[in-house]
């Protein structure tokens, strides 16, 4: 063979948990342009643009301030209420970004799978990446608000914990994806799966310390099933570093991020399994 070719070789055989990371990283290029086509596709053809990425949350966070804080009269263990909601906000929906995001991965780019060949995981690689970018931009909000709070002695962040913010984005992160890839996986067949996810997700944002603290929720099996959500720890973790609220919850955290792997190796099994054969079914 010359000097300076190589040889790629495709095959639908490969192990269950077979991620090719390498070839993955080769194909990096293409995971910034799906990160970008989803942008493009999410703000083509809207006045404001990108600028929803910081109307959008404002706008729920007033509606929640309204409901909960003023009508409800939940507390808020002591921070300023727009931020309080702010913060939970920007969290869940970079989890909720992610897991929606990915659900429909198959059945969306069913023309583009169809008729070239790339590692298919670069697509819910991208995502993430793109529900992290939308993240940023909401957390400099959320930061913008918390200097005007600073200022007037209203809120006392750690943020020695700001150091975490990555680890908790990354469990996310593969949090959501693991579970997206298992529904996009599941609605190839099972078409109804996408119709609950939306309904599905707003069920799992209430049952998620989002718009109301651990604090709120008496002691009994409810309290005990809303701590073992997965996602109930790292939000509190966030809300810890960025409001100096909320609670640190080792315990739930390990049991958080054991269930986030199992989830998430699931999801990859069920990925490279399907993606064998679902052109036929989609």
């Amino acid at each position: 063979m010359p000097e300076g070719s190589f040889h790629v070789h495709i095959s639908s055989s490969r192990r269950p948990l077979e991620l090719k990371l390498g070839e993955v990283w080769q194909y990096r290029d293409l995971i910034w342009l799906f990160t970008r086509r989803s942008f493009a596709v999410t703000y083509h053809q809207t006045i404001l643009g990108p600028a929803w990425l910081l109307i959008s949350p404002l706008l729920s966070s007033l509606i929640y301030l309204m409901l909960f804080g003023q009508i409800a009269r939940l507390g808020t263990d002591g921070a300023p209420q727009l931020l309080f909601y702010l913060s939970g906000t920007a969290i869940w929906g970079f989890f909720s970004a992610c897991l929606i995001g990915n659900a429909g991965t198959f059945v969306s780019n069913a023309g583009l799978f169809g008729k070239v060949y790339f590692p298919r995981l670069t697509v819910p690689i991208s995502n993430v990446f793109s529900a992290g970018i939308r993240f940023g931009v909401q957390l400099l909000l959320v930061f913008g608000f918390l200097l005007y709070y600073l200022a007037r002695g209203a809120v006392s962040p750690h943020w020695w914990a700001w150091l975490l913010i990555p680890l908790i984005l990354l469990q996310l992160g593969l949090l959501g994806m693991g579970c997206g890839v298992l529904i996009s996986a599941l609605t190839t067949k099972y078409r109804d799966l996408s119709v609950l996810v939306s309904i599905g997700m707003q069920l799992w944002m209430f049952a998620t310390p989002v718009v109301y603290p651990l604090s709120e929720l008496p002691k009994g099996a409810l309290r005990t099933a809303i701590l073992w959500n997965p996602v109930t720890a790292p939000v509190e973790l966030f809300r810890y570093a960025v409001l100096g609220v909320g609670k640190v919850l080792p315990g739930y955290l390990a049991a958080s991020a054991v269930i986030t792997v199992i989830i998430a190796v699931l999801g990859v099994m069920l990925f490279n399994r399907v993606e064998r054969t679902f052109m036929d079914t989609v």
